[in-house]
Protein backbone atom coordinates (compact mmCIF):
# COMPACT_ATOMS: atom_id res chain seq x y z
CA UNK A 1 0.00 0.00 0.00
CA UNK A 2 2.88 2.36 0.75
CA UNK A 3 4.23 1.84 -2.76
CA UNK A 4 0.86 2.56 -4.38
CA UNK A 5 0.41 5.69 -2.26
CA UNK A 6 3.80 7.05 -3.25
CA UNK A 7 3.14 6.41 -6.93
CA UNK A 8 -0.21 8.17 -6.76
CA UNK A 9 1.39 11.17 -5.08
CA UNK A 10 4.12 11.34 -7.71
CA UNK A 11 1.53 11.27 -10.50
CA UNK A 12 -0.22 14.37 -9.13
CA UNK A 13 0.58 17.79 -10.60
CA UNK A 14 2.62 19.77 -8.04
CA UNK A 15 0.58 22.46 -6.29
CA UNK A 16 1.41 26.03 -7.34
CA UNK A 17 2.94 25.01 -10.68
CA UNK A 18 1.12 26.07 -13.85
CA UNK A 19 2.27 25.24 -17.35
CA UNK A 20 2.27 27.91 -20.02
CA UNK A 21 -0.46 26.12 -21.95
CA UNK A 22 -2.68 26.04 -18.85
CA UNK A 23 -2.70 29.85 -18.91
CA UNK A 24 -4.25 30.11 -22.36
CA UNK A 25 -7.87 29.78 -21.29
CA UNK A 26 -9.95 32.99 -21.31
CA UNK A 27 -10.35 32.74 -17.53
CA UNK A 28 -6.62 32.52 -16.90
CA UNK A 29 -5.78 35.15 -19.48
CA UNK A 30 -8.09 37.54 -17.62
CA UNK A 31 -6.03 36.86 -14.50
CA UNK A 32 -2.85 37.63 -16.41
CA UNK A 33 -4.34 40.92 -17.58
CA UNK A 34 -5.10 41.78 -13.97
CA UNK A 35 -1.51 40.86 -13.17
CA UNK A 36 -0.39 43.37 -15.79
CA UNK A 37 -2.56 46.05 -14.18
CA UNK A 38 -1.07 45.18 -10.80
CA UNK A 39 2.37 46.14 -12.11
CA UNK A 40 1.21 49.76 -11.96
CA UNK A 41 1.63 49.46 -8.20
CA UNK A 42 4.71 47.24 -8.25
CA UNK A 43 7.34 49.51 -6.77
CA UNK A 44 9.90 49.52 -4.02
CA UNK A 45 10.50 52.24 -1.47
CA UNK A 46 13.27 53.65 -3.69
CA UNK A 47 11.64 53.28 -7.12
CA UNK A 48 8.23 54.99 -6.90
CA UNK A 49 5.96 54.86 -9.92
CA UNK A 50 4.92 58.42 -9.05
CA UNK A 51 8.45 59.30 -10.28
CA UNK A 52 9.02 61.86 -7.53
CA UNK A 53 12.77 61.08 -7.09
CA UNK A 54 13.28 61.97 -10.75
CA UNK A 55 10.50 64.50 -11.38
CA UNK A 56 10.35 66.48 -8.12
CA UNK A 57 13.75 65.95 -6.52
CA UNK A 58 15.72 66.99 -9.62
CA UNK A 59 13.55 70.00 -10.45
CA UNK A 60 13.93 72.39 -7.53
CA UNK A 61 10.58 71.42 -6.01
CA UNK A 62 11.98 68.95 -3.48
CA UNK A 63 15.04 68.09 -1.42
CA UNK A 64 16.04 64.50 -0.78
CA UNK A 65 15.60 64.56 2.98
CA UNK A 66 16.22 61.63 5.27
CA UNK A 67 19.09 61.47 7.77
CA UNK A 68 21.80 63.23 5.77
CA UNK A 69 23.45 62.87 2.39
CA UNK A 70 24.42 59.23 2.87
CA UNK A 71 20.87 58.10 3.64
CA UNK A 72 19.66 56.64 0.32
CA UNK A 73 22.70 58.13 -1.34
CA UNK A 74 21.43 57.16 -4.79
CA UNK A 75 18.81 59.88 -4.45
CA UNK A 76 21.51 62.29 -3.29
CA UNK A 77 23.33 61.61 -6.56
CA UNK A 78 20.19 62.56 -8.47
CA UNK A 79 19.87 65.80 -6.49
CA UNK A 80 23.52 66.74 -6.91
CA UNK A 81 23.69 65.76 -10.60
CA UNK A 82 27.53 65.86 -10.63
CA UNK A 83 27.82 62.55 -8.77
CA UNK A 84 25.16 60.70 -10.77
CA UNK A 85 26.73 57.68 -12.47
CA UNK A 86 25.62 54.75 -14.69
CA UNK A 87 26.13 52.36 -11.75
CA UNK A 88 23.48 54.03 -9.55
CA UNK A 89 21.51 51.08 -8.18
CA UNK A 90 18.18 52.90 -8.22
CA UNK A 91 18.59 53.76 -11.90
CA UNK A 92 19.04 50.08 -12.70
CA UNK A 93 16.17 48.99 -10.41
CA UNK A 94 13.76 51.42 -12.05
CA UNK A 95 14.71 50.21 -15.53
CA UNK A 96 14.06 46.59 -14.50
CA UNK A 97 10.81 47.52 -12.74
CA UNK A 98 9.37 49.18 -15.83
CA UNK A 99 10.43 46.38 -18.16
CA UNK A 100 8.87 43.86 -15.78
CA UNK A 101 5.57 45.65 -16.32
CA UNK A 102 6.10 45.56 -20.08
CA UNK A 103 6.89 41.84 -19.87
CA UNK A 104 3.57 41.17 -18.12
CA UNK A 105 1.67 43.15 -20.74
CA UNK A 106 3.50 41.43 -23.60
CA UNK A 107 2.92 37.95 -22.21
CA UNK A 108 -0.79 38.54 -21.67
CA UNK A 109 -1.16 40.25 -25.05
CA UNK A 110 0.50 37.38 -26.91
CA UNK A 111 -2.04 34.99 -25.37
CA UNK A 112 -5.02 37.27 -26.07
CA UNK A 113 -3.92 37.49 -29.71
CA UNK A 114 -4.24 33.71 -30.15
CA UNK A 115 -7.95 33.69 -29.30
CA UNK A 116 -10.80 34.71 -31.57
CA UNK A 117 -13.78 36.71 -30.38
CA UNK A 118 -16.02 33.65 -30.22
CA UNK A 119 -13.67 32.28 -27.55
CA UNK A 120 -13.03 35.63 -25.85
CA UNK A 121 -15.71 38.24 -26.45
CA UNK A 122 -13.65 41.00 -24.79
CA UNK A 123 -10.62 40.32 -26.98
CA UNK A 124 -10.29 43.76 -28.62
CA UNK A 125 -11.01 45.65 -25.39
CA UNK A 126 -8.40 43.65 -23.50
CA UNK A 127 -5.87 44.13 -26.30
CA UNK A 128 -6.46 47.86 -26.04
CA UNK A 129 -6.04 47.80 -22.25
CA UNK A 130 -2.77 45.89 -22.48
CA UNK A 131 -1.39 48.14 -25.20
CA UNK A 132 -2.28 51.14 -23.06
CA UNK A 133 -0.46 49.68 -20.07
CA UNK A 134 2.58 48.86 -22.16
CA UNK A 135 2.62 52.37 -23.59
CA UNK A 136 2.40 53.85 -20.09
CA UNK A 137 5.61 52.08 -19.09
CA UNK A 138 7.35 53.01 -22.33
CA UNK A 139 6.35 56.63 -21.75
CA UNK A 140 8.00 56.49 -18.32
CA UNK A 141 11.12 54.87 -19.76
CA UNK A 142 11.25 57.52 -22.49
CA UNK A 143 11.16 60.52 -20.17
CA UNK A 144 13.65 58.89 -17.79
CA UNK A 145 16.22 57.36 -20.17
CA UNK A 146 15.28 58.73 -23.62
CA UNK A 147 16.60 55.96 -25.91
CA UNK A 148 15.41 52.50 -24.83
CA UNK A 149 14.94 49.10 -26.49
CA UNK A 150 11.38 48.63 -27.74
CA UNK A 151 10.12 45.09 -27.18
CA UNK A 152 6.59 43.93 -27.97
CA UNK A 153 4.66 40.66 -27.85
CA UNK A 154 5.92 39.61 -31.28
CA UNK A 155 9.58 39.53 -30.22
CA UNK A 156 10.92 36.12 -29.23
CA UNK A 157 12.55 36.18 -25.81
CA UNK A 158 15.71 34.65 -27.26
CA UNK A 159 16.00 37.71 -29.52
CA UNK A 160 15.81 40.32 -26.75
CA UNK A 161 19.59 40.34 -26.51
CA UNK A 162 19.80 41.61 -30.10
CA UNK A 163 17.35 44.53 -29.71
CA UNK A 164 19.35 47.74 -29.45
CA UNK A 165 18.34 50.83 -27.54
CA UNK A 166 19.15 53.03 -30.55
CA UNK A 167 17.20 50.99 -33.10
CA UNK A 168 14.69 53.82 -33.29
CA UNK A 169 15.21 57.55 -33.18
CA UNK A 170 13.77 59.52 -30.31
CA UNK A 171 10.96 60.78 -32.53
CA UNK A 172 10.21 57.26 -33.79
CA UNK A 173 9.89 56.02 -30.22
CA UNK A 174 7.40 58.80 -29.45
CA UNK A 175 5.41 57.84 -32.55
CA UNK A 176 5.28 54.19 -31.47
CA UNK A 177 4.13 55.10 -27.94
CA UNK A 178 1.51 57.45 -29.36
CA UNK A 179 0.35 54.69 -31.71
CA UNK A 180 -0.29 52.39 -28.75
CA UNK A 181 -2.38 55.01 -26.98
CA UNK A 182 -4.22 55.75 -30.26
CA UNK A 183 -5.11 52.06 -30.66
CA UNK A 184 -6.37 52.05 -27.08
CA UNK A 185 -8.46 55.19 -27.62
CA UNK A 186 -9.98 53.76 -30.80
CA UNK A 187 -10.89 50.42 -29.23
CA UNK A 188 -11.77 51.07 -25.60
CA UNK A 189 -15.31 51.74 -24.38
CA UNK A 190 -16.23 55.09 -22.88
CA UNK A 191 -17.08 53.36 -19.61
CA UNK A 192 -15.79 50.27 -17.86
CA UNK A 193 -17.84 48.38 -15.30
CA UNK A 194 -14.82 47.70 -13.08
CA UNK A 195 -13.01 50.56 -11.36
CA UNK A 196 -9.41 50.84 -12.43
CA UNK A 197 -9.76 49.53 -15.98
CA UNK A 198 -8.76 52.12 -18.56
CA UNK A 199 -11.35 53.61 -20.87
CA UNK A 200 -11.40 55.63 -24.09
CA UNK A 201 -10.98 58.99 -22.35
CA UNK A 202 -8.03 57.84 -20.26
CA UNK A 203 -6.33 56.72 -23.46
CA UNK A 204 -7.11 60.04 -25.17
CA UNK A 205 -5.59 61.93 -22.25
CA UNK A 206 -2.45 59.78 -22.36
CA UNK A 207 -2.26 60.29 -26.13
CA UNK A 208 -2.50 64.06 -25.71
CA UNK A 209 0.31 64.00 -23.14
CA UNK A 210 2.52 61.91 -25.43
CA UNK A 211 1.89 64.18 -28.41
CA UNK A 212 2.71 67.24 -26.32
CA UNK A 213 6.07 65.76 -25.36
CA UNK A 214 6.76 64.70 -28.94
CA UNK A 215 5.90 68.17 -30.25
CA UNK A 216 9.07 69.61 -28.65
CA UNK A 217 11.66 68.22 -31.06
CA UNK A 218 15.08 67.42 -29.60
CA UNK A 219 18.39 66.79 -31.30
CA UNK A 220 20.77 64.03 -30.23
CA UNK A 221 22.13 66.24 -27.44
CA UNK A 222 18.68 66.94 -25.98
CA UNK A 223 18.45 70.52 -27.28
CA UNK A 224 14.90 71.59 -28.21
CA UNK A 225 15.17 72.62 -31.85
CA UNK A 226 11.53 73.25 -32.85
CA UNK A 227 7.91 72.74 -31.82
CA UNK A 228 5.67 70.72 -34.14
CA UNK A 229 2.52 72.75 -34.75
CA UNK A 230 0.53 69.85 -36.17
CA UNK A 231 1.13 67.77 -33.05
CA UNK A 232 -0.01 70.68 -30.90
CA UNK A 233 -3.26 70.71 -32.88
CA UNK A 234 -3.70 67.03 -32.13
CA UNK A 235 -3.09 67.68 -28.43
CA UNK A 236 -5.91 70.21 -28.44
CA UNK A 237 -8.25 67.89 -30.32
CA UNK A 238 -7.67 65.00 -27.91
CA UNK A 239 -8.00 67.23 -24.85
CA UNK A 240 -11.22 68.62 -26.30
CA UNK A 241 -12.62 65.12 -26.66
CA UNK A 242 -11.84 64.34 -23.02
CA UNK A 243 -13.42 67.62 -21.91
CA UNK A 244 -16.49 67.18 -24.11
CA UNK A 245 -17.01 63.63 -22.86
CA UNK A 246 -18.32 65.08 -19.62
CA UNK A 247 -17.01 62.15 -17.59
CA UNK A 248 -14.32 64.15 -15.80
CA UNK A 249 -13.99 67.61 -14.31
CA UNK A 250 -12.23 69.61 -11.63
CA UNK A 251 -12.93 68.58 -8.05
CA UNK A 252 -14.68 71.32 -6.12
CA UNK A 253 -11.77 71.48 -3.66
CA UNK A 254 -8.16 70.64 -4.56
CA UNK A 255 -7.97 68.61 -1.33
CA UNK A 256 -10.31 65.99 -2.75
CA UNK A 257 -7.53 64.73 -5.03
CA UNK A 258 -5.45 63.73 -2.01
CA UNK A 259 -8.03 62.35 0.40
CA UNK A 260 -8.99 58.67 0.61
CA UNK A 261 -12.71 59.33 0.82
CA UNK A 262 -12.72 61.02 -2.60
CA UNK A 263 -10.50 58.61 -4.54
CA UNK A 264 -11.68 57.82 -8.08
CA UNK A 265 -13.55 61.13 -7.99
CA UNK A 266 -14.40 63.23 -11.01
CA UNK A 267 -10.90 64.72 -11.38
CA UNK A 268 -9.16 61.35 -11.27
CA UNK A 269 -8.56 60.25 -14.86
CA UNK A 270 -5.82 57.62 -14.39
CA UNK A 271 -4.73 56.44 -10.95
CA UNK A 272 -2.76 53.63 -9.38
CA UNK A 273 -5.35 51.60 -7.46
CA UNK A 274 -3.81 50.65 -4.13
CA UNK A 275 -5.56 48.42 -1.58
CA UNK A 276 -5.53 46.95 1.92
CA UNK A 277 -7.52 44.18 3.54
CA UNK A 278 -7.16 42.29 0.27
CA UNK A 279 -6.02 38.95 1.66
CA UNK A 280 -2.33 39.83 1.75
CA UNK A 281 -0.46 40.60 4.95
CA UNK A 282 -0.17 44.36 4.56
CA UNK A 283 -2.20 45.04 1.44
CA UNK A 284 -1.12 46.47 -1.86
CA UNK A 285 -0.17 49.85 -0.46
CA UNK A 286 1.68 52.86 -1.82
CA UNK A 287 5.26 51.80 -1.10
CA UNK A 288 6.60 54.54 -3.37
CA UNK A 289 5.63 57.23 -0.85
CA UNK A 290 6.34 55.31 2.34
CA UNK A 291 9.57 57.21 3.00
CA UNK A 292 7.78 60.56 2.91
CA UNK A 293 6.25 59.95 6.33
CA UNK A 294 7.67 61.85 9.28
CA UNK A 295 9.20 61.02 12.68
CA UNK A 296 6.31 61.91 14.99
CA UNK A 297 5.29 59.01 17.29
CA UNK A 298 2.22 58.15 15.20
CA UNK A 299 4.46 57.59 12.16
CA UNK A 300 8.11 57.05 13.11
CA UNK A 301 9.97 57.25 9.79
CA UNK A 302 11.53 58.49 7.44
CA UNK A 303 11.52 62.17 6.40
CA UNK A 304 12.31 62.06 2.68
CA UNK A 305 10.82 64.12 -0.18
CA UNK A 306 11.09 67.52 1.52
CA UNK A 307 9.66 70.65 -0.16
CA UNK A 308 12.46 73.07 -1.02
CA UNK A 309 12.54 76.61 0.33
CA UNK A 310 12.38 77.78 -3.28
CA UNK A 311 9.13 75.95 -3.85
CA UNK A 312 7.54 77.21 -0.64
CA UNK A 313 8.50 80.78 -1.55
CA UNK A 314 7.11 80.30 -5.06
CA UNK A 315 3.58 80.13 -3.63
CA UNK A 316 3.85 83.75 -2.52
CA UNK A 317 1.59 86.19 -4.38
CA UNK A 318 1.66 89.92 -5.10
CA UNK A 319 -0.84 92.46 -3.82
CA UNK A 320 -2.90 91.83 -6.94
CA UNK A 321 -3.12 88.09 -6.19
CA UNK A 322 -0.85 87.00 -9.06
CA UNK A 323 2.44 85.11 -8.79
CA UNK A 324 5.72 86.87 -8.08
CA UNK A 325 7.38 85.40 -11.15
CA UNK A 326 10.82 86.93 -10.61
CA UNK A 327 10.87 88.11 -6.98
CA UNK A 328 9.31 85.30 -4.95
CA UNK A 329 12.68 84.52 -3.32
CA UNK A 330 13.00 88.05 -1.88
CA UNK A 331 12.48 86.85 1.67
CA UNK A 332 11.95 83.33 3.00
CA UNK A 333 8.78 82.00 4.58
CA UNK A 334 10.02 79.42 7.08
CA UNK A 335 7.75 79.31 10.12
CA UNK A 336 5.46 81.27 12.44
CA UNK A 337 4.47 84.77 11.34
CA UNK A 338 6.34 84.39 8.03
CA UNK A 339 3.15 82.91 6.61
CA UNK A 340 1.06 85.85 7.78
CA UNK A 341 3.58 88.49 6.70
CA UNK A 342 3.42 87.42 3.04
CA UNK A 343 0.35 86.43 1.03
CA UNK A 344 0.12 82.99 -0.59
CA UNK A 345 -1.63 80.89 -3.18
CA UNK A 346 -3.82 78.51 -1.07
CA UNK A 347 -2.30 75.54 -2.87
CA UNK A 348 0.71 75.97 -0.56
CA UNK A 349 -1.14 74.38 2.35
CA UNK A 350 -2.42 71.51 0.22
CA UNK A 351 1.18 70.73 -0.72
CA UNK A 352 3.48 71.53 2.20
CA UNK A 353 3.36 70.57 5.89
CA UNK A 354 4.52 73.68 7.79
CA UNK A 355 5.59 73.83 11.46
CA UNK A 356 2.75 75.12 13.61
CA UNK A 357 0.11 74.55 10.95
CA UNK A 358 -2.59 71.84 10.87
CA UNK A 359 -1.40 68.61 9.26
CA UNK A 360 -3.45 67.21 6.37
CA UNK A 361 -6.65 69.16 7.06
CA UNK A 362 -6.72 68.12 10.76
CA UNK A 363 -7.22 71.33 12.84
CA UNK A 364 -6.15 69.69 16.12
CA UNK A 365 -3.19 67.77 14.69
CA UNK A 366 -0.36 70.28 14.41
CA UNK A 367 2.82 69.66 12.44
CA UNK A 368 6.01 70.40 14.42
CA UNK A 369 9.73 70.79 13.76
CA UNK A 370 10.27 67.77 16.03
CA UNK A 371 8.56 65.61 13.43
CA UNK A 372 11.37 66.29 10.95
CA UNK A 373 14.50 64.22 10.73
CA UNK A 374 17.38 66.51 9.73
CA UNK A 375 16.10 70.09 9.84
CA UNK A 376 19.60 71.55 9.96
CA UNK A 377 20.30 70.00 6.55
CA UNK A 378 16.94 69.85 4.79
CA UNK A 379 14.72 72.28 6.67
CA UNK A 380 11.53 71.56 8.60
CA UNK A 381 8.88 71.14 5.91
CA UNK A 382 7.27 67.90 4.73
CA UNK A 383 5.32 66.79 1.69
CA UNK A 384 1.54 66.59 2.18
CA UNK A 385 -0.07 65.26 -0.96
CA UNK A 386 1.45 61.80 -0.61
CA UNK A 387 0.70 61.27 3.11
CA UNK A 388 -2.44 60.51 5.12
CA UNK A 389 -2.96 61.11 8.86
CA UNK A 390 -2.62 58.06 11.14
CA UNK A 391 -6.38 57.89 11.74
CA UNK A 392 -7.15 57.66 8.02
CA UNK A 393 -8.86 54.36 7.08
CA UNK A 394 -6.28 53.81 4.34
CA UNK A 395 -3.27 54.13 6.69
CA UNK A 396 -1.18 50.99 7.06
CA UNK A 397 1.95 50.19 9.05
CA UNK A 398 4.60 47.92 7.58
CA UNK A 399 7.23 48.22 10.31
CA UNK A 400 9.51 50.11 10.30
CA UNK A 401 7.71 51.94 7.49
CA UNK A 402 4.14 53.02 6.87
CA UNK A 403 2.00 54.22 4.01
CA UNK A 404 -1.57 53.97 2.80
CA UNK A 405 -3.85 52.37 0.26
CA UNK A 406 -4.93 55.80 -0.99
CA UNK A 407 -4.81 55.95 -4.78
CA UNK A 408 -2.13 57.99 -6.50
CA UNK A 409 -3.30 59.95 -9.53
CA UNK A 410 -1.04 59.75 -12.57
CA UNK A 411 -3.34 61.91 -14.71
CA UNK A 412 -5.99 64.24 -13.36
CA UNK A 413 -8.34 66.58 -15.16
CA UNK A 414 -6.19 69.59 -14.21
CA UNK A 415 -3.45 68.08 -16.41
CA UNK A 416 -5.78 68.03 -19.41
CA UNK A 417 -6.65 71.72 -18.99
CA UNK A 418 -2.98 72.64 -18.68
CA UNK A 419 -1.89 70.51 -21.68
CA UNK A 420 -4.51 72.18 -23.83
CA UNK A 421 -3.54 75.63 -22.54
CA UNK A 422 0.13 74.95 -23.28
CA UNK A 423 -0.59 73.82 -26.84
CA UNK A 424 -2.78 76.87 -27.45
CA UNK A 425 -0.11 79.27 -26.20
CA UNK A 426 2.58 77.67 -28.36
CA UNK A 427 0.23 78.09 -31.33
CA UNK A 428 -0.14 81.80 -30.58
CA UNK A 429 -3.71 81.38 -29.31
CA UNK A 430 -3.07 82.57 -25.76
CA UNK A 431 -6.50 84.21 -25.43
CA UNK A 432 -8.09 80.75 -25.68
CA UNK A 433 -5.72 79.45 -23.00
CA UNK A 434 -6.66 82.18 -20.51
CA UNK A 435 -9.97 80.69 -19.26
CA UNK A 436 -8.37 77.25 -18.84
CA UNK A 437 -5.67 78.60 -16.54
CA UNK A 438 -8.20 80.75 -14.72
CA UNK A 439 -10.35 77.68 -14.02
CA UNK A 440 -7.53 76.31 -11.90
CA UNK A 441 -6.91 79.60 -10.14
CA UNK A 442 -10.60 79.94 -9.34
CA UNK A 443 -10.65 76.41 -7.95
CA UNK A 444 -7.56 77.21 -5.86
CA UNK A 445 -9.28 80.29 -4.43
CA UNK A 446 -12.24 78.08 -3.48
CA UNK A 447 -10.05 75.46 -1.80
CA UNK A 448 -9.56 77.05 1.62
CA UNK A 449 -12.41 75.49 3.58
CA UNK A 450 -10.28 72.62 4.89
CA UNK A 451 -7.29 74.84 5.74
CA UNK A 452 -8.66 76.45 8.90
CA UNK A 453 -7.25 76.08 12.38
CA UNK A 454 -9.40 74.89 15.27
CA UNK A 455 -10.41 78.49 16.05
CA UNK A 456 -11.62 79.04 12.47
CA UNK A 457 -8.71 81.25 11.39
CA UNK A 458 -5.97 80.50 8.87
CA UNK A 459 -2.27 79.88 9.53
CA UNK A 460 -1.34 81.69 6.32
CA UNK A 461 -2.57 84.78 4.52
CA UNK A 462 -4.20 83.72 1.27
CA UNK A 463 -4.56 85.94 -1.76
CA UNK A 464 -5.06 84.64 -5.28
CA UNK A 465 -6.67 86.18 -8.34
CA UNK A 466 -7.41 85.14 -11.89
CA UNK A 467 -5.49 86.72 -14.76
CA UNK A 468 -7.49 89.73 -15.98
CA UNK A 469 -5.89 91.31 -19.06
CA UNK A 470 -5.89 95.09 -18.88
CA UNK A 471 -6.68 94.99 -15.17
CA UNK A 472 -3.88 93.11 -13.44
CA UNK A 473 -1.76 91.91 -16.37
CA UNK A 474 -0.98 92.25 -20.06
CA UNK A 475 -1.80 88.88 -21.61
CA UNK A 476 0.89 88.73 -24.29
CA UNK A 477 2.11 85.41 -25.68
CA UNK A 478 5.34 85.60 -23.66
CA UNK A 479 3.46 86.47 -20.47
CA UNK A 480 0.92 83.69 -21.07
CA UNK A 481 3.74 81.15 -21.50
CA UNK A 482 5.28 82.28 -18.22
CA UNK A 483 1.90 82.09 -16.49
CA UNK A 484 1.21 78.60 -17.84
CA UNK A 485 4.57 77.23 -16.76
CA UNK A 486 4.18 78.75 -13.30
CA UNK A 487 0.65 77.42 -13.01
CA UNK A 488 1.86 73.88 -13.70
CA UNK A 489 4.29 74.23 -10.82
CA UNK A 490 1.67 75.50 -8.37
CA UNK A 491 -1.01 73.00 -9.35
CA UNK A 492 1.16 69.88 -9.67
CA UNK A 493 3.88 70.57 -7.08
CA UNK A 494 5.43 67.42 -5.55
CA UNK A 495 3.49 65.15 -7.93
CA UNK A 496 6.56 64.06 -9.93
CA UNK A 497 6.10 66.13 -13.10
CA UNK A 498 8.25 69.24 -12.86
CA UNK A 499 11.65 68.04 -14.09
CA UNK A 500 10.14 66.46 -17.19
CA UNK A 501 8.32 69.72 -17.96
CA UNK A 502 11.63 71.61 -17.78
CA UNK A 503 13.31 69.16 -20.14
CA UNK A 504 10.37 69.27 -22.55
CA UNK A 505 10.54 73.06 -22.67
CA UNK A 506 14.31 73.02 -23.17
CA UNK A 507 15.03 75.18 -20.11
CA UNK A 508 16.24 72.60 -17.59
CA UNK A 509 19.86 73.76 -17.48
CA UNK A 510 19.26 77.46 -16.84
CA UNK A 511 16.27 76.92 -14.56
CA UNK A 512 17.87 74.27 -12.35
CA UNK A 513 21.26 75.98 -12.09
CA UNK A 514 19.55 79.24 -11.11
CA UNK A 515 17.61 77.31 -8.48
CA UNK A 516 20.78 75.65 -7.17
CA UNK A 517 22.50 79.02 -6.85
CA UNK A 518 19.64 80.38 -4.74
CA UNK A 519 18.86 77.27 -2.70
CA UNK A 520 22.51 76.47 -1.93
CA UNK A 521 22.78 79.75 -0.03
CA UNK A 522 20.25 78.23 2.38
CA UNK A 523 21.15 74.54 2.06
CA UNK A 524 24.94 74.35 2.11
CA UNK A 525 25.12 70.75 0.89
CA UNK A 526 23.93 71.93 -2.56
CA UNK A 527 26.94 74.21 -3.17
CA UNK A 528 28.69 71.61 -5.33
CA UNK A 529 25.55 70.57 -7.22
CA UNK A 530 25.40 71.50 -10.89
CA UNK A 531 23.22 70.52 -13.84
CA UNK A 532 25.27 69.70 -16.95
CA UNK A 533 23.51 70.67 -20.16
CA UNK A 534 23.36 67.98 -22.85
CA UNK A 535 23.82 65.27 -20.22
CA UNK A 536 21.56 65.60 -17.20
CA UNK A 537 18.30 65.90 -19.13
CA UNK A 538 18.16 62.09 -18.95
CA UNK A 539 19.47 59.37 -16.69
CA UNK A 540 22.37 57.27 -17.88
CA UNK A 541 21.63 53.88 -19.36
CA UNK A 542 22.33 51.60 -16.35
CA UNK A 543 25.72 49.94 -16.48
CA UNK A 544 24.15 46.61 -15.55
CA UNK A 545 21.88 46.81 -18.60
CA UNK A 546 24.78 47.64 -20.89
CA UNK A 547 26.61 44.64 -19.51
CA UNK A 548 23.57 42.38 -19.91
CA UNK A 549 23.30 43.48 -23.53
CA UNK A 550 26.98 42.56 -24.04
CA UNK A 551 27.73 46.15 -24.93
CA UNK A 552 24.93 46.51 -27.49
CA UNK A 553 23.18 49.35 -25.64
CA UNK A 554 24.64 52.80 -26.33
CA UNK A 555 25.20 55.12 -23.39
CA UNK A 556 23.49 58.50 -23.26
CA UNK A 557 25.65 61.57 -24.03
CA UNK A 558 27.95 62.83 -21.32
CA UNK A 559 28.13 59.73 -19.11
Amino acid sequence: MMGVSCKNELDLKPQGVVSSDDLNSPENIEKMIISAYSALGNESIVTPNSLWPWGSLRSGDALKGGDGLGDNSGWNDYEQFVTNRPNNTYTDQMWAQLYNGIARANDALARVNTLDETQFSDKVTRQAELRFLRANWYFMLKILYNRVPYIDENDDKDDYIAIANDEYTSDELWTMIAGEFKFAADNLPENQTEIGRVNKYIALAALAKTQLYQAYKQDDNHNVTSIDQSLLQQVIANCDEVIAGGKYGLADDLAENFLTEFENGKESIFAIQYSKGDGTRYGRIDMGHSLSYTLNPEFGCCGFHIPSQDMVNAFKTADNGLPLFDSYNNGDAVQGDDFLKYSFDPRLEHTVAIPGHPFKYSPDYIFAVSWTRAPATYGAFASLKDMVPPNDPSFQRIPPFMSSSKNWELIRYADVLLWKAEALIELGREDEALPLINQLRTRAANSTGRLKKADGTFSSTFKIATYQPGVNCEWTNAYARQALRYERRMELAMEGNRFFDLVRWGIADTYINNYLTTESAKKAYLKTAHFQKNRDEYLPIPLNQINYSLGLYKQNPGY
